[in-house]
């Protein structure tokens, strides 16, 4: 609701143009709505303002952005497009997604292990579909190395088929 309040006096003052100093993810909500609305900003970085000559405190932090601000003396950060943005975290969240797809093999395969099942010895993959179908024999009770064997598919079926004719 503020933000809001805050556009709509941003617009009734008829202001051209708004800067702000870079407030990491606190900043990102303005940031949409200002650019939602096509009032042109700048998000100045901190250490930017504080290389600039003049006095700048806590208190009077607005009031020395506006003045550095009419001259042109800020440096805009780069603040990518929506697009861009939206993009960059889908890639992100996607990356999260593989990492945390990995962690999991890796302790299910550790689980494994340490009952003494070196399924990852045997299949490039564990959580492939031959894998799966041999836990899921070995969760029902089965520990017959030939039966477990037999849910071997594609790839891994070919390779135990060459395994036997090799004498």
């Amino acid at each position: 609701m503020f933000l809001l309040q805050l556009i709509d006096w941003i617009k009734q003052h008829e202001c051209t143009h708004v800067a702000m100093e870079s407030t990491g993810v606190f900043g990102k909500p303005i940031v949409i709505l200002l650019e939602a609305e096509g009032i042109e900003f700048l998000v100045v970085n901190a250490q930017h303002m504080k290389a600039l000559p003049g006095r700048k405190t806590d208190v009077n932090d607005s009031e020395w952005i506006a003045k550095l601000l009419r001259p042109g003396l800020l440096k805009a950060s780069f603040i990518p497009d929506r697009n861009q943005r939206e993009l960059r975290e889908l890639v992100r969240y996607r990356r999260s997604i593989i990492e945390e797809r990995a962690r999991q093999h890796n302790r299910i395969q550790k689980v494994l292990e340490g009952a003494n099942i070196k399924l990852g010895s045997v299949v490039s993959d564990i959580m492939g579909v031959s894998s799966r179908d041999m836990l899921r024999a070995i969760a029902d009770g089965e520990d017959d190395p030939e039966k477990l064997a037999s849910f071997a598919r594609r790839t891994m079926k070919r390779k135990k088929d060459l395994n036997r004719r090799i004498p």
